[in-house]
């Protein structure tokens, strides 16, 4: 399942290089960079409870495959579009969205489905893993897309993409979980606000959703706008858009080892809101660093505590849940982890034109300092966790 989950990866972020800069190129407005992303996930936030619900259902592989097989038919799509010159910024706008229907049913199965391949005592590591695995893919992926976009052209990148979802298909078809779904009589809205009800029973749980929610909103447009800064900061191309795509994979397979290292240690809540808030003194050096080098270390520093948030605050989450809810309950962390990031990247598409795009991610690095001294102080129950 790592094996096939890792290629999938690296086309996706293959394809995610191609797609940024092509939008950026065609339209020369960072606004629709950040409406691309936006209209990604906005279907998540939508519709993940929804998925997560189906997932408690039926069996996720299942699930899982019809999602896989929808994402690389949109790759291959758009690699066949752009192939005969016909290619326009609101077909990538549209191919977004139904790739991100497409996860709002995938991701919670998938979310759901690893903690049902290892024992309870191995999930942070597994969960530590898989976080490594899609590093991994964040830094392979972008330096072969790199490699394809400018010796071969932006179809090459679609099309491995696509190409590459047929190893974690097989995967899926190959690989056995001990989940087996009840039959279910509850109606889907019933079976949701069972999942909303266990988050609500549980300590600690909404806070961290909560967490999930800000983080990524304020966090994730660093990642979103790295062309913008390669682009008009730097006055680079895309090879430099690479090099911090890479930077920020490496430092985030940092941040995932040091998870599966140190996992059996004990206040994993105290420690995720200390990284948050050096993430955000990172992010604020990277924003306003006029120096290449100096921007690479900061951001490898911001992705690699980032990761590191990331995994512990999943981890916390999953360990929380039961299995029979955990369909559920992992919809709606998606909704909030995944969710922040629409509204996040579309706001600061809208700032950006006005204040410019080192301005505004500043800022936002000031305010996750600002979220994790307010956590520390005022959800003391989350660094007790």
């Amino acid at each position: 399942m790592w094996a096939g989950a890792c290629t999938s990866s690296i086309g996706t972020w293959m394809q995610k290089l191609a797609q940024s800069w092509l939008v950026l190129e065609i339209s020369g407005n960072p606004f629709l960079l950040g409406l691309d992303s936006f209209l990604g996930e906005i279907p998540i936030f939508l519709f993940s409870m929804v998925g997560g619900v189906v997932a408690d259902r039926m069996d996720r592989r299942h699930l899982l495959l019809v999602s896989q097989f929808i994402q690389m038919a949109c790759a291959f799509f758009l690699a066949g579009m752009f192939a005969w010159g016909h290619v326009q910024v609101w077909h990538i706008l549209c191919l977004s969205f139904i790739v991100g229907m497409a996860q709002a049913f995938g991701g919670p199965a998938y979310s759901a489905l690893i903690p049902t391949l290892v024992s309870s005592e191995d999930l942070p590591n597994a969960i530590a893993l898989n976080s490594i695995q899609f590093n991994v893919a964040r830094v392979i992926g972008p330096v072969l897309g790199g490699l394809a976009l400018t010796k071969l052209g932006a179809s090459w990148c679609f099309s491995l993409n696509g190409a590459s979802f047929v190893a974690v298909i097989v995967t899926l078809i190959l690989v056995k979980s001990r989940f087996k779904p009840d039959g279910v009589k509850a109606s889907m809205m019933q079976s949701m606000k069972q999942g909303i009800q266990f988050v609500r029973s549980k300590d600690g749980m909404e806070p961290l959703i909560a967490l999930a929610f800000l983080m990524t909103m304020l966090g994730i447009p660093l990642i979103v706008f790295l062309p913008v800064f390669a682009k008009d900061v730097f006055h680079q191309g895309p090879s430099t858009y690479t090099m911090l795509l890479v930077t920020s994979g490496l430092g985030s397979i940092l941040g995932a080892l040091l998870v599966a290292t140190f996992h059996k240690g004990r206040q994993k809540g105290l420690v995720a809101l200390v990284m948050i808030m050096f993430f955000g003194l990172f992010v604020t050096g990277f924003a306003l660093s006029p120096w290449l080098p100096l921007s690479c270390l900061l951001l490898f520093l911001a992705s690699a505590a980032l990761m590191t948030v990331f995994s512990l605050v999943s981890s916390l989450v999953q360990l929380i849940t039961t299995d029979q809810m955990r369909g559920r309950v992992m919809s709606v962390y998606n909704v909030a982890f995944r969710g922040g990031m629409p509204f996040g990247s579309l706001l600061v598409g809208m700032l950006v034109k006005d204040f410019t795009a080192p301005v505004v991610i500043a800022v936002n690095g000031v305010l996750l300092v600002c979220l994790g001294a307010y956590f520390l102080t005022m959800h003391k129950k989350v660094a007790a966790i």
